[in-house]
């Protein structure tokens, strides 16, 4: 399913920069917009702390968090070095630099749960998702070992995740263990599943 999903949005001139697409979470045409439409969701308005991946299809993501005076949550790359947490005080004017991996690293302060404070938004990347909430990472289970931390450190907490289109899909093999997505946003369409609360 990977696969297809990779080849699809290459083929049809979804997939942006990094290219080629395959092997992560991809970037895609409308992403920009599909973090626009994140800022007008209640759950959105109402988080003081929003963890975001690290990946490069939610860089716009994790700057809107600090624009909008949120605290910034994101994993490191591969949760090799835990947690990053960018306090949006302390990067007025540099938001976009401490959106990046890098800009964080410097900017921000590396922690473990508990000690990071508690999100009250995951948004996480996809390969592919399905209507009923299901995802698929790019291989690793970093995306699932992620919010099962959170979760198991804080308790029920709504996940988003943002995505083109064309990584909608019909059905999702999922185990009762996965971890499933709350709310899916496209550039087109915001789709709610019946985990709205976990």
């Amino acid at each position: 399913m990977r696969q297809e999903v990779w080849n699809r949005l290459e083929a049809e001139g979804f997939a942006r920069f990094p290219l080629p697409c395959f092997g992560r979470i991809p970037n895609f045409v409308g992403s920009l917009k599909a973090a626009e439409t994140l800022r007008l969701l209640k759950e959105w308005k109402r988080a003081k702390v929003v963890f975001v991946n690290p990946d490069f299809a939610q860089q716009k993501v994790r700057e809107h968090v600090l624009l909008d005076g949120k605290t910034l949550v994101m994993a490191t790359p591969r949760l090799k070095q835990g947690y990053i947490i960018v306090e949006p005080e302390k990067v007025k004017g540099l938001e976009k630099h401490a959106s990046t991996i890098k800009g964080a690293f410097q900017l921000g302060k590396t922690a473990e749960p508990p000690e990071i404070p508690r999100p009250d938004l995951i948004v996480e990347g996809s390969v592919a998702v399905d209507n009923k909430g299901n995802r698929l990472g790019k291989g690793g289970g970093y995306g699932d070992r992620e919010i099962k931390t959170l979760r198991k450190a804080f308790g029920p907490i709504p996940v988003v995740t943002t995505v083109h289109d064309a990584q909608v899909v019909n059905n999702v093999p999922a185990e009762e263990k996965d971890e499933k997505v709350s709310i899916i946003l496209t550039p087109s369409r915001i789709l709610c599943t019946s985990k709205t609360t976990n």
